[in-house]
């Protein structure tokens, strides 16, 4: 199917897609979970995966965290994984920063956490000399940081973001994403970023393949709740493309959509029968 074919049946898999699939890289907020509550059947599809000799990483565009404040979230929630199970983002944003700027002084509009990730991993953190401009989803945002980065992306320095993400699902309801902070800078500094990291981009999915290993991308299924990032990073990249309806698009969204899911489902609990 193209990108503008006709939608595919809703919770279906007529052409066992998933069958194939040796790994499933999940998408976490709206898909896996809203805020501290698992979406109904997520346990059980983690468990099955698991069951079936297959593997599974979370792909998360959030950068307000990283990866060990994730592990840490999931095992109060009951699920014990490690770090290596959680590819975020910041983690591609770093990677990239070390191909592309080696060394070069670097101003975080970022949380704490991430701030202590980045510098953890040798990036070189600086509010006053910076060479880079990165921006992420900071949740500790002010009016005084706002200031600082429209300054910085006034001068023309390279403007580096983690996600495209406008909004963030929780369990009552959206709040601003690193999308809108965005459009606050470039309504400023009248700049949006040079490149964007995360999904939909071959960034973030070129770092994913890095991490999981030697597996087709074919063989790689990318599950998420949004169109514009996670089924536009696996149609772009060649990864079959799996959209859940427990979170952002609904089906109104998919049937206006270019973008094509291979597969609808309602949530990951209907995606059980097909494992």
């Amino acid at each position: 199917m193209n990108r503008l074919g006709k939608l595919p049946e809703i919770n279906k898999d007529d052409e066992k897609i998933l069958s194939q699939v040796e790994c499933f890289a999940l998408d976490m907020d709206g898909t896996i979970y809203l805020g501290e509550q698992w979406i109904d059947g997520a346990r059980e599809f983690l468990a099955k995966i698991e069951e079936s000799g297959r593997s599974y990483v979370f792909l998360t565009n959030n950068s307000s965290k990283n990866a060990m404040v994730y592990v840490e979230k999931l095992r109060r929630m009951g699920l014990a994984v490690t770090e290596d199970k959680v590819v975020t983002s910041g983690q591609a944003t770093i990677y990239y920063l070390k191909k592309n700027f080696t060394g070069k002084r670097v101003f975080l509009l970022g949380n704490r956490m991430l701030a202590d990730e980045f510098q953890r991993e040798g990036i070189l953190l600086d509010e006053e000399n910076a060479e880079v401009v990165v921006t992420a989803y900071d949740t500790t945002l002010t009016y005084e940081k706002m200031c600082k980065v429209c300054e910085l992306v006034r001068q023309g320095l390279p403007y580096i973001a983690t996600h495209p993400d406008y909004n963030c699902p929780t369990e009552t309801g959206f709040i601003p994403d690193i999308g809108a902070i965005h459009a606050f800078i470039h309504a400023s500094a009248s700049r949006y970023p040079d490149r964007i990291i995360g999904k939909p981009n071959a960034d973030m999915m070129d770092y994913l393949m890095q991490r999981i290993g030697n597996i087709d991308r074919s063989k790689v299924a990318m599950v998420g709740d949004r169109l514009y990032t996670d089924i536009a990073a696996g149609r772009n990249n060649g990864l079959q493309s799996v959209l859940v309806l427990s979170g952002e698009a609904t089906l109104a969204d998919t049937q206006q959509s270019e973008v094509k899911p291979h597969l609808i489902f309602d949530s990951v609990a209907h995606m059980i029968p097909y494992l």
